[in-house]
């Protein structure tokens, strides 16, 4: 079975819905990589990040479900392999998505356009363009061999437990990196923690809505559960975030808040709370709606939704041009799920092909 599996996912990387995935991806990657490096139009890279975040999640959330599930075991594992796996398989676009922002980072971060937008010491040591890349490259690459072992079905415990090791240790790091440094003066303890949550959350999101049409009995209401623990986790880290930043009263941790605290934000953030926790934990916590196809499906498109306008709450206010960042980053995310989807398909007709 393992092996079947693992050819499986290698099959994916050579059929023609897996290849076109590929190429539309690596295409409009490169495109935007030589715009960014002529300075065209510098909204397409920052709405380009934004939509990386979101698109982003399911994979790594997925390949993290797929560790904790190698070491702790458990039915909802074995029925949600057939969505986690390909999920988990696409970490290699994530890497190539990842290209562009890499290549162009004066274009995205106040940092990397001028050094003395930070202190001099955190310029040398830690946020220079050099090291940031070096940080994003070791992650993307470890992620990668993660993820593809394990949706081949080859990692070990031993592996797993390093492998979630080596993500704890890369998260605390990139998802600063990535997504909080476009505000380089505020600075959130929290805030890698809340990213990975909503990782799982969105991974478990994706299973809800493509996948839980072939998991039954116990498996699905053990994944109804899961969902609530990893809402709840992203909630209570968003809030307690706001807590700490309130008490403290430092004008740096206020100004981010106040940024996000217009009308226009504001709403933003009330529409997150209630299409992407109110109304999805209230319905989670009935034993029909967990037990139900259709209701789990409900819940994970609300899920998906809240976490699409949590990062554009989290990312957006930090530019300048923002309706321009918005509308080019609903066309990147557009054009990355396009690409997980063909890459997807892929998958499951390799899994076919070897099946018959």
């Amino acid at each position: 079975m393992i092996a079947a599996s693992h050819r499986q996912t290698l099959s994916a990387f050579g059929n023609r819905h897996a290849a076109a995935g590929l190429a539309l991806l690596t295409l409009t990657a490169a495109l935007l990589l030589v715009l960014g490096r002529l300075a065209i139009y510098p909204p397409l890279l920052q709405g380009w990040l934004l939509a990386f975040a979101i698109w982003s999640c399911a994979p790594v959330g997925s390949m993290n479900l797929l560790l904790i599930h190698r070491l702790t075991g458990g039915v909802w594992g074995i029925a949600a392999a057939p969505v986690l796996r390909p999920l988990a398989a696409m970490m290699p676009l994530v890497a190539i998505a990842f290209v562009p922002v890499l290549a162009t980072l004066p274009a995205v971060y106040p940092w990397a356009a001028d050094p003395g937008e930070i202190k001099p010491d955190v310029a040398a040591w830690y946020l220079s363009q050099a090291s940031f890349i070096l940080r994003a490259v070791i992650t993307l690459a470890g992620w990668s061999v993660l993820a593809v072992i394990f949706a081949s079905g080859l990692g070990g415990r031993l592996l797993s437990g390093l492998g979630l090791a080596f993500f704890g240790l890369t998260i605390s790091v990139v998802a600063i990196d990535w997504f909080l440094s476009v505000e380089p003066h505020y600075v959130s303890t929290a805030f890698a923690s809340m990213i990975a949550i909503q990782q799982l959350l969105a991974a478990l999101a994706v299973l809800a809505v493509v996948g839980i049409a072939n998991v039954a009995g116990r498996a699905r209401s053990d994944i109804g559960k899961l969902l609530m623990l990893t809402l709840l986790g992203v909630v209570y880290l968003t809030y307690m975030t706001f807590v700490v930043a309130w008490y403290g009263d430092l004008p740096h941790k206020a100004a981010w808040f106040l940024k996000r605290g217009t009308d226009t934000w504001a709403a933003v953030l009330i529409a997150t709370f209630v299409i992407g926790a109110v109304l999805p934990f209230t319905m989670l916590l009935l034993a029909g709606v967990r037990a139900s196809r259709a209701g789990l499906r409900a819940v994970g498109v609300l899920l998906l939704l809240g976490t699409g306008l949590h990062f554009a709450w989290l990312i957006l206010p930090a530019f300048a041009r923002q309706p321009a960042v918005a509308l080019a980053g609903l066309g990147s995310l557009v054009i990355l799920t396009a690409s997980s989807m063909l890459f997807g398909r892929g998958l499951a007709f390799g899994g076919k092909r070897h099946a018959g």
